[in-house]
């Protein structure tokens, strides 16, 4: 697999279709508004192949399509979600334990730590290709199709996977985490107006990052060969 000429396509595929089209950078930019909703259903148009990136129309499609996508998501999250509580809760007990129970209660809470940990893991390498393929099927239950799921990896190379999975959290990752810097000196520095300019720069960049990864997700998707 090579990933440079997947980051390349994926920026021209942003670059052509999003920041040299301003006024679709804008309807981006209101979808972002609208609780990331009509934003996620864009997602979802170029997770089912479309190139070059699809127009902002038929938002009632957006819309529905977002949350559909929303709720995947969700379930997705809710082996993270029960596993957290149940660490927070156990680390909790440890704090009120009397010494008798305290070495019992921090193991469990370190036991469900690491388990919380693992969990999140399978998910995040597992959830993409679940999404892409209820992009592709328009049948919701195909993203949770584990054994088709599998496959999928397999037939892409578990290591290439993964590998491909690192660079697009680095190569995404270490923008956001410069534009939280940069907003949070902001609203640091300015609290007003700071958060104004900050919130500005976000709902700019988010949608480019977003399309962008998802573009690189679907490339690494299609070099499975699968439809």
């Amino acid at each position: 697999m090579d990933y440079g000429t997947l980051i390349g396509n994926s920026f021209a595929y942003v670059k052509e279709g999003v920041i040299d089209k301003v006024n679709k950078w804008l309807l981006l930019i209101i979808a972002t508004l609208i609780l990331f909703i009509p934003l996620m259903g864009y997602i979802l148009s170029i997770y089912r192949g479309t190139n070059p990136a699809p127009e902002v129309e038929n938002w009632s499609k957006l819309i529905v399509d977002g949350i559909l996508l929303l709720i995947v998501g969700i379930i997705y999250a809710i082996p993270v979600i029960i596993l957290e509580f149940l660490t927070i809760g156990m680390a909790i007990a440890t704090m009120k334990s009397n010494p008798a129970s305290m070495m019992t209660a921090t193991a469990g809470a370190g036991i469900l730590g690491i388990l919380l940990v693992i969990v999140a893991i399978l998910i995040w390498i597992i959830s993409p290709i679940g999404i892409i393929r209820f992009a592709r099927t328009a049948q919701f239950g195909e993203a949770f199709n584990f054994s088709e799921i599998l496959a999928t990896i397999k037939k892409i190379g578990w290591l290439s996977y993964i590998l491909a999975l690192i660079i697009v959290a680095i190569v995404v990752g270490v923008p956001t985490l410069i534009l939280w810097a940069i907003c949070t000196a902001l609203i640091i520095a300015l609290p007003i107006l700071g958060l104004v300019i900050a919130c500005i720069i976000f709902l700019i960049v988010v949608p480019i990052l977003a399309i962008f990864e998802a573009r690189y997700l679907t490339q690494v998707y299609e070099s499975a060969g699968t439809a």
